[in-house]
Formats: structure tokens, C-alpha cells, sequence
């Protein structure tokens, strides 16, 4: 059986500085605190994909996000709870949240049914069928035994018809209060999840009823599904501003460099997305001006770092010809280096603008990042991003 860990801290979040809109502080949580805004790395099933733990604790990393949904179908919850919980399992002795299985039940349309009781998935590994519940969901999280854990929730497509997006609403809230019932460990964080889709009303009613209920924390889905860089910033602003001050806030599944600048903006505090990593891996590397594609033929004479001036292990040891060399040759190495470089990319920015917040020069730093930052075209990026939302289920994609 799992051994449970020591109870949260009676402060689950408090609040330091604020510039503007945005907001640095601290979270708490049974396995230490993480200063915000802070990115979370994904670990889907338990495993940040190419890099180890001591990786992640080198590239800054203070938490990281699993996937209730994928543990539960392999290798099963009740084995993670029989080896000591996700922290033990993975060697991880940080903060972990995991995400409940509910965008699951977005990005899986084709292999789930949605009714009033909850999520019915047949699974992508074997074709088996489960039951995901409120309740059911929240006890495979205290299994997992993750610090911060997300209740089931409904969300849905960006262009969703109001009626629509308004049921969703409702069985969310419906959901949340079942999952906040069910849930028994005094050493978790329970969050609830606003949804609403891009219809300010349905948020600001979502928000108060799922306020009503009581949470630790708070957080904004159905965002990032296909709308708008515009639009989804306009709403998590409109959102954000919903949610009580002295609880942290999460944009769930955002983590673009300029997405997370213009969100923390906006008064968010937490995020997490596979782009950083998954991008790595097809040779896409950050730098200060925007994206590097390694592959490309510039780089193979470059005896330099892929960015000059970077901290990270890749950067301090490699030349860009040696990446761009590793890639062309289909080596493994090559992931791990440039997954370690976008990660430490990532979380050096939320360093900085941590930083900047508390000195009071958030607007100089956003100013200095949009003058020389240039993201990728947004019809591209939108494009990528629905080739990734149709790849879900596949984490290995």
C-alpha cells in the first residue's frame, strides 16, 4: 500500500507581488513549494519523454504533470499504489499534478460516450472499456498519490454553438461537486475547473458556481483548443479576472513562449503543455528570437552553441553542428539534447519573468521579449496544433 506523504500546508498559496496583471507567489504543497508563474513539464504516463529526473531538477524543473487517464490503462493505478505511489514509481520527489482524464474525453471523441454519470472510454491500447466517474476518477488520483489533482471535467471544441458549450458547463459543475465528495486525502491539493468555452456569460457562471463549491485552486480549461491566439487571450484574461485572488490559477495546456508572456499577463500562475518537448523532437529548438529548425543545412558548419549565451547542459557542452549532426542521423542523443534545451528555454523564461513581476519591470520584460521574439505563423501553428489534438491517444505521438 501506499504511504501517504505529509499533510498540505494550512497556506496552500500565497500571494507576493503583483505588476499589472501579473502575480508572482509561492504554492505549497506536500513535497515543497514551487514559486510562480511556473511550467509544468509533462510526464503523460509517468515519464517526461527523453530525460530523466536529475534532467529535470538541471533544467529547473520544480513539478511536473501526469495523466490520470494513461496510468490508469497502463500500467494501472493500483500498481502505482502498490510501488509507493507516482513519486516513488517515477523517482521523483517533487510536487506532481495529474490532469483527471477530462481532456481526454475532448481529444478522444471517437472512443468515448459522455452521460450524466461520466465518461465511458474504450481504450486505445486494447480496445477494453472504462468508466470514468467523478468518483472513480478521484480515487485513481489518490492512488496515484499526486499533490495537486484535477477533477473530471467536460470540455469541448472552441467553435462549440452556445447550447453546447452551456451543457458542458453544467455537468461540469455537477462533476466538480461529486469529485470534491469523494475526495478523502488531507495531503492533496483539489483544484476546480472554470469552463465556459469563449462565451463570457458561461464562464462568469461557471466560475461562481464552481467558486460556490470550494476549492484550493482554480483553473481554465477549454482554452487552447483551436480558437484564436486573440481570442484565447481576450477570455483568459476575462476569466483569470473571474477567480479569487488568493487562490493560484492555471491555464491548463498552454506553453508557448509568447502564449505564457501575454497569459501570465493576464494573471495566471500555472501551465503545462507537451510543446516544449514534443517539438524538441522533431528538431525545433528555442532561442531567444523564436524557433531554430536544426535540421536545416545553416547549422552544420556552426561551432557554436544552437544559443549562444544558453545555461543549459546542451548549450554549456555541444556545438549546433553536433545537434544538427545527431539529428540527421537519427541518434537518440539527440532528443535528450535538444528536449533538455527547449525545457531549460521554458523554464529559464518563467525565471525571469518571476523575476521581473517582483522588481516591477514585467511590462519592460514583455516589451524587450515581443521586440525580439517572432513565433511561428499562426496558421501553421494552428494547424499543428489540430494535428496534435487529433493525435491524443497515441501518447508516444
Amino acid at each position: 500500500m501506499q504511504e501517504r506523504h505529509a499533510p498540505k500546508p494550512a497556506t496552500v498559496f500565497t500571494l507576493q507581488a503583483t505588476d499589472r496583471g501579473a502575480r508572482a507567489g509561492v504554492l505549497r504543497t506536500a513535497h515543497g513549494d514551487v514559486p510562480t508563474p511556473f511550467f509544468m513539464p509533462v510526464a503523460t504516463q509517468g515519464s517526461v519523454k527523453a530525460v530523466d529526473p536529475p534532467d529535470l531538477r538541471s533544467v529547473g524543473a520544480n513539478i511536473v504533470l501526469g495523466n490520470t487517464y494513461h496510468l490508469f490503462l497502463r500500467p494501472g493505478t493500483e500498481l502505482v499504489e502498490r510501488f509507493g505511489g507516482l513519486h516513488s514509481f517515477m523517482g521523483w520527489d517533487g510536487p506532481i499534478l495529474t490532469d483527471s482524464g477530462g481532456f481526454q474525453g475532448f481529444s478522444l471523441k471517437h472512443l468515448r460516450k459522455i452521460d450524466k454519470d461520466g465518461i465511458l472510454f474504450k481504450s486505445h491500447i486494447d480496445g477494453s472499456m472504462h468508466k470514468f466517474t467523478p468518483e472513480s476518477t478521484i480515487k485513481a488520483e489518490e492512488k496515484i498519490g499526486a499533490d495537486i489533482i484535477m477533477p473530471l471535467d467536460v470540455c469541448v471544441e472552441a467553435n462549440s454553438e452556445y447550447g453546447v458549450v452551456e451543457r458542458a458547463s453544467q455537468l461540469t459543475t455537477k462533476w466538480e461537486a461529486r469529485c470534491k465528495e469523494a475526495h478523502t486525502r488531507d495531503d492533496q491539493i483539489l483544484f476546480g475547473i472554470v469552463q465556459g468555452g469563449l462565451y463570457e456569460d458561461l464562464r462568469a457562471r461557471s466560475a461562481e458556481e464552481i467558486m460556490s463549491i470550494g476549492f484550493e485552486g482554480y483553473a481554465l480549461g477549454g482554452l487552447s483548443v483551436g480558437e484564436s491566439k486573440e481570442e484565447m487571450y481576450g477570455m483568459t484574461g476575462i476569466a483569470a479576472a473571474m477567480l479569487p485572488s488568493d487562490s493560484p490559477r492555471y491555464l491548463m495546456g498552454v506553453g508557448s513562449p509568447e502564449d505564457l508572456v501575454e497569459s501570465v499577463a493576464r494573471g495566471i500562475d500555472m501551465f503545462d503543455c507537451v510543446l516544449p518537448t514534443r517539438i524538441a523532437r522533431n528538431g525545433s529548438l528555442f532561442s531567444r528570437d523564436g524557433r531554430i529548425n536544426i535540421y536545416a543545412a545553416p547549422h552544420r558548419d556552426r561551432d557554436e552553441p544552437v544559443e549562444p549565451g544558453c545555461d543549459c547542459y546542451t548549450c554549456q557542452n555541444f556545438s549546433a553542428a553536433y545537434v544538427h549532426h545527431l539529428f540527421k542521423s537519427k541518434e537518440l542523443l539527440g532528443y535528450r539534447l535538444a528536449t533538455l534545451h527547449n525545457l531549460r528555454f521554458i523554464l529559464r523564461m518563467m525565471e525571469e519573468i518571476r523575476e521581473a513581476i517582483v522588481a516591477g519591470k514585467f511590462q519592460k520584460y514583455t516589451e524587450e521579449f515581443h521586440l525580439r521574439f517572432t513565433p511561428p505563423d499562426q496558421k501553421a501553428r494552428h494547424e499543428q496544433r489540430l494535428k496534435w489534438l487529433a493525435s491524443q491517444g497515441r501518447p508516444g505521438a
